[in-house]
Parts: structure tokens; C-alpha cells; sequence
């Protein structure tokens, strides 16, 4: 599946990705982080998922250069800073949610596949004071009350992942530019999904 996507992917990235459908059955079946009818659809409805974000980033900014500092918010287990943090090892993310045993997860995750760019915090945005470049997430919560949460901590753009009709959600962010996943990848999942930016004023 991946390797069709991105074909540069290295042998270490593609271990990396190919040993989190048993690391979050693993830990599924100890806290429930990923709900139970969709982890056999894993590497679709989230790893894949996260990593239109990449697909995105590659495409409209060029990639992210080292060294550039990502915040996830409201990562849960993970998604979309674990993925995102293989396919972009030079670059520091920092997961945070508000549900510490998530957090724990992604965590450990993390650890077991080797991410030395990974760090998570139990917390809520609001108490993260360092400014990162980017802000990503996974439909979190409204695109206003996002935009509002992550107003002092990111520099450059806000990229999310939506789903549905977002029609009534972005009335009051006109800047906000959408762009479908199934740009860039061919599954039926992804013909509802989108992929939402704001760049830094």
C-alpha cells in the first residue's frame, strides 16, 4: 500500500510502518485508543490517512526541511504525528492530547519502532508555550475553535485532516484553502475526507 504512494520510502521507513498493525493490536486490546470495528482497517483509515498530510506537504510546500518543529494536536494514540514523524525523520514533532493513557501509547509506540524525533505530552494546547512551525491534526474539533486553541504556538501553516461537509465549518475561516485526499490516494475511503490549510498571517 505505501510503497505505491511513496516509492522512495527506506527499507527502515517501510519496517517502521509495516510493524504498527501489531503494535496497536497490541495496545488496543489493553486500552482502547483505535475503536475496535476499525483496527483491521489500521493502515488505511490511519496511517494511510495521516499520511496525506506528507502527500500534501511534499506537493504544496516542497516537504518540510530538517529540523522543522511539528506539534500534533490531540493526537490520541498517535495519529497523525507517528506516521507523519517516519516518513520525516529529520523533523522534531511533539504529540500532545489531553488523555494521558493515549498518550502513553503513542509513547510507547513510538519507542518500540524506534523514533528518536518523537517526544508526547499530557496536556492541552493552551498549556504548550514553545512555538512550533507547523500545527497538524485529525478532525480534533472545529476549524474555529482550532484556529483559537493554536493561535500563539505555530509560525507558519495549520494542516488538518476533515471529514464530511465542510461547508458550515469553514463559513468563518475564509482564508482556510481545501484540498481532497483522494487527490492523492485512490481508496474509497478517502472520497469524503479533505485536507484543510491555513497559512500564518
Amino acid at each position: 500500500m505505501f510503497e505505491n504512494y511513496f516509492p522512495t520510502l527506506s527499507a527502515r521507513q517501510q519496517e517502521q510502518l509495516e510493524a504498527l498493525g501489531d503494535l496497536y493490536r497490541e495496545w488496543n486490546a489493553k486500552i482502547n485508543v483505535i475503536s475496535r470495528q476499525d483496527i483491521n482497517a489500521l493502515y488505511e483509515h490511519h496511517v494511510l490517512h495521516s499520511l496525506a498530510l506528507h502527500a500534501w506537504v511534499e506537493e504544496k510546500q516542497g516537504g518540510w526541511k530538517a529540523g522543522t518543529r511539528i506539534v500534533d494536536v490531540g493526537t490520541g494514540g498517535g495519529f497523525p504525528g507517528i506516521p507523519l514523524a517516519i516518513l520525516n525523520p529529520e523533523c522534531e514533532f511533539l504529540l500532545v492530547d489531553r488523555i494521558g493513557k493515549k498518550v502513553k501509547v503513542a509513547q510507547e509506540v513510538a519507542n518500540a519502532i524506534g523514533l528518536t524525533n518523537v517526544t508526547t505530552r499530557h496536556a492541552g494546547i493552551e498549556e504548550v508555550k514553545d512555538v512550533y512551525d507547523w500545527v497538524v491534526s485529525r478532525a480534533v474539533m472545529a476549524m474555529p475553535d482550532l484556529l483559537k486553541a493554536c493561535r500563539r504556538v505555530w509560525s507558519q501553516g495549520l494542516v488538518c485532516l476533515k471529514g464530511g461537509d465542510l461547508t458550515d465549518e469553514l463559513k468563518g475561516c475564509p482564508q482556510a484553502e481545501v484540498t481532497p485526499v483522494s487527490r492523492y490516494f485512490a481508496e474509497p475511503y478517502f472520497e469524503t475526507k479533505a485536507i484543510v490549510y491555513v497559512k500564518r498571517k
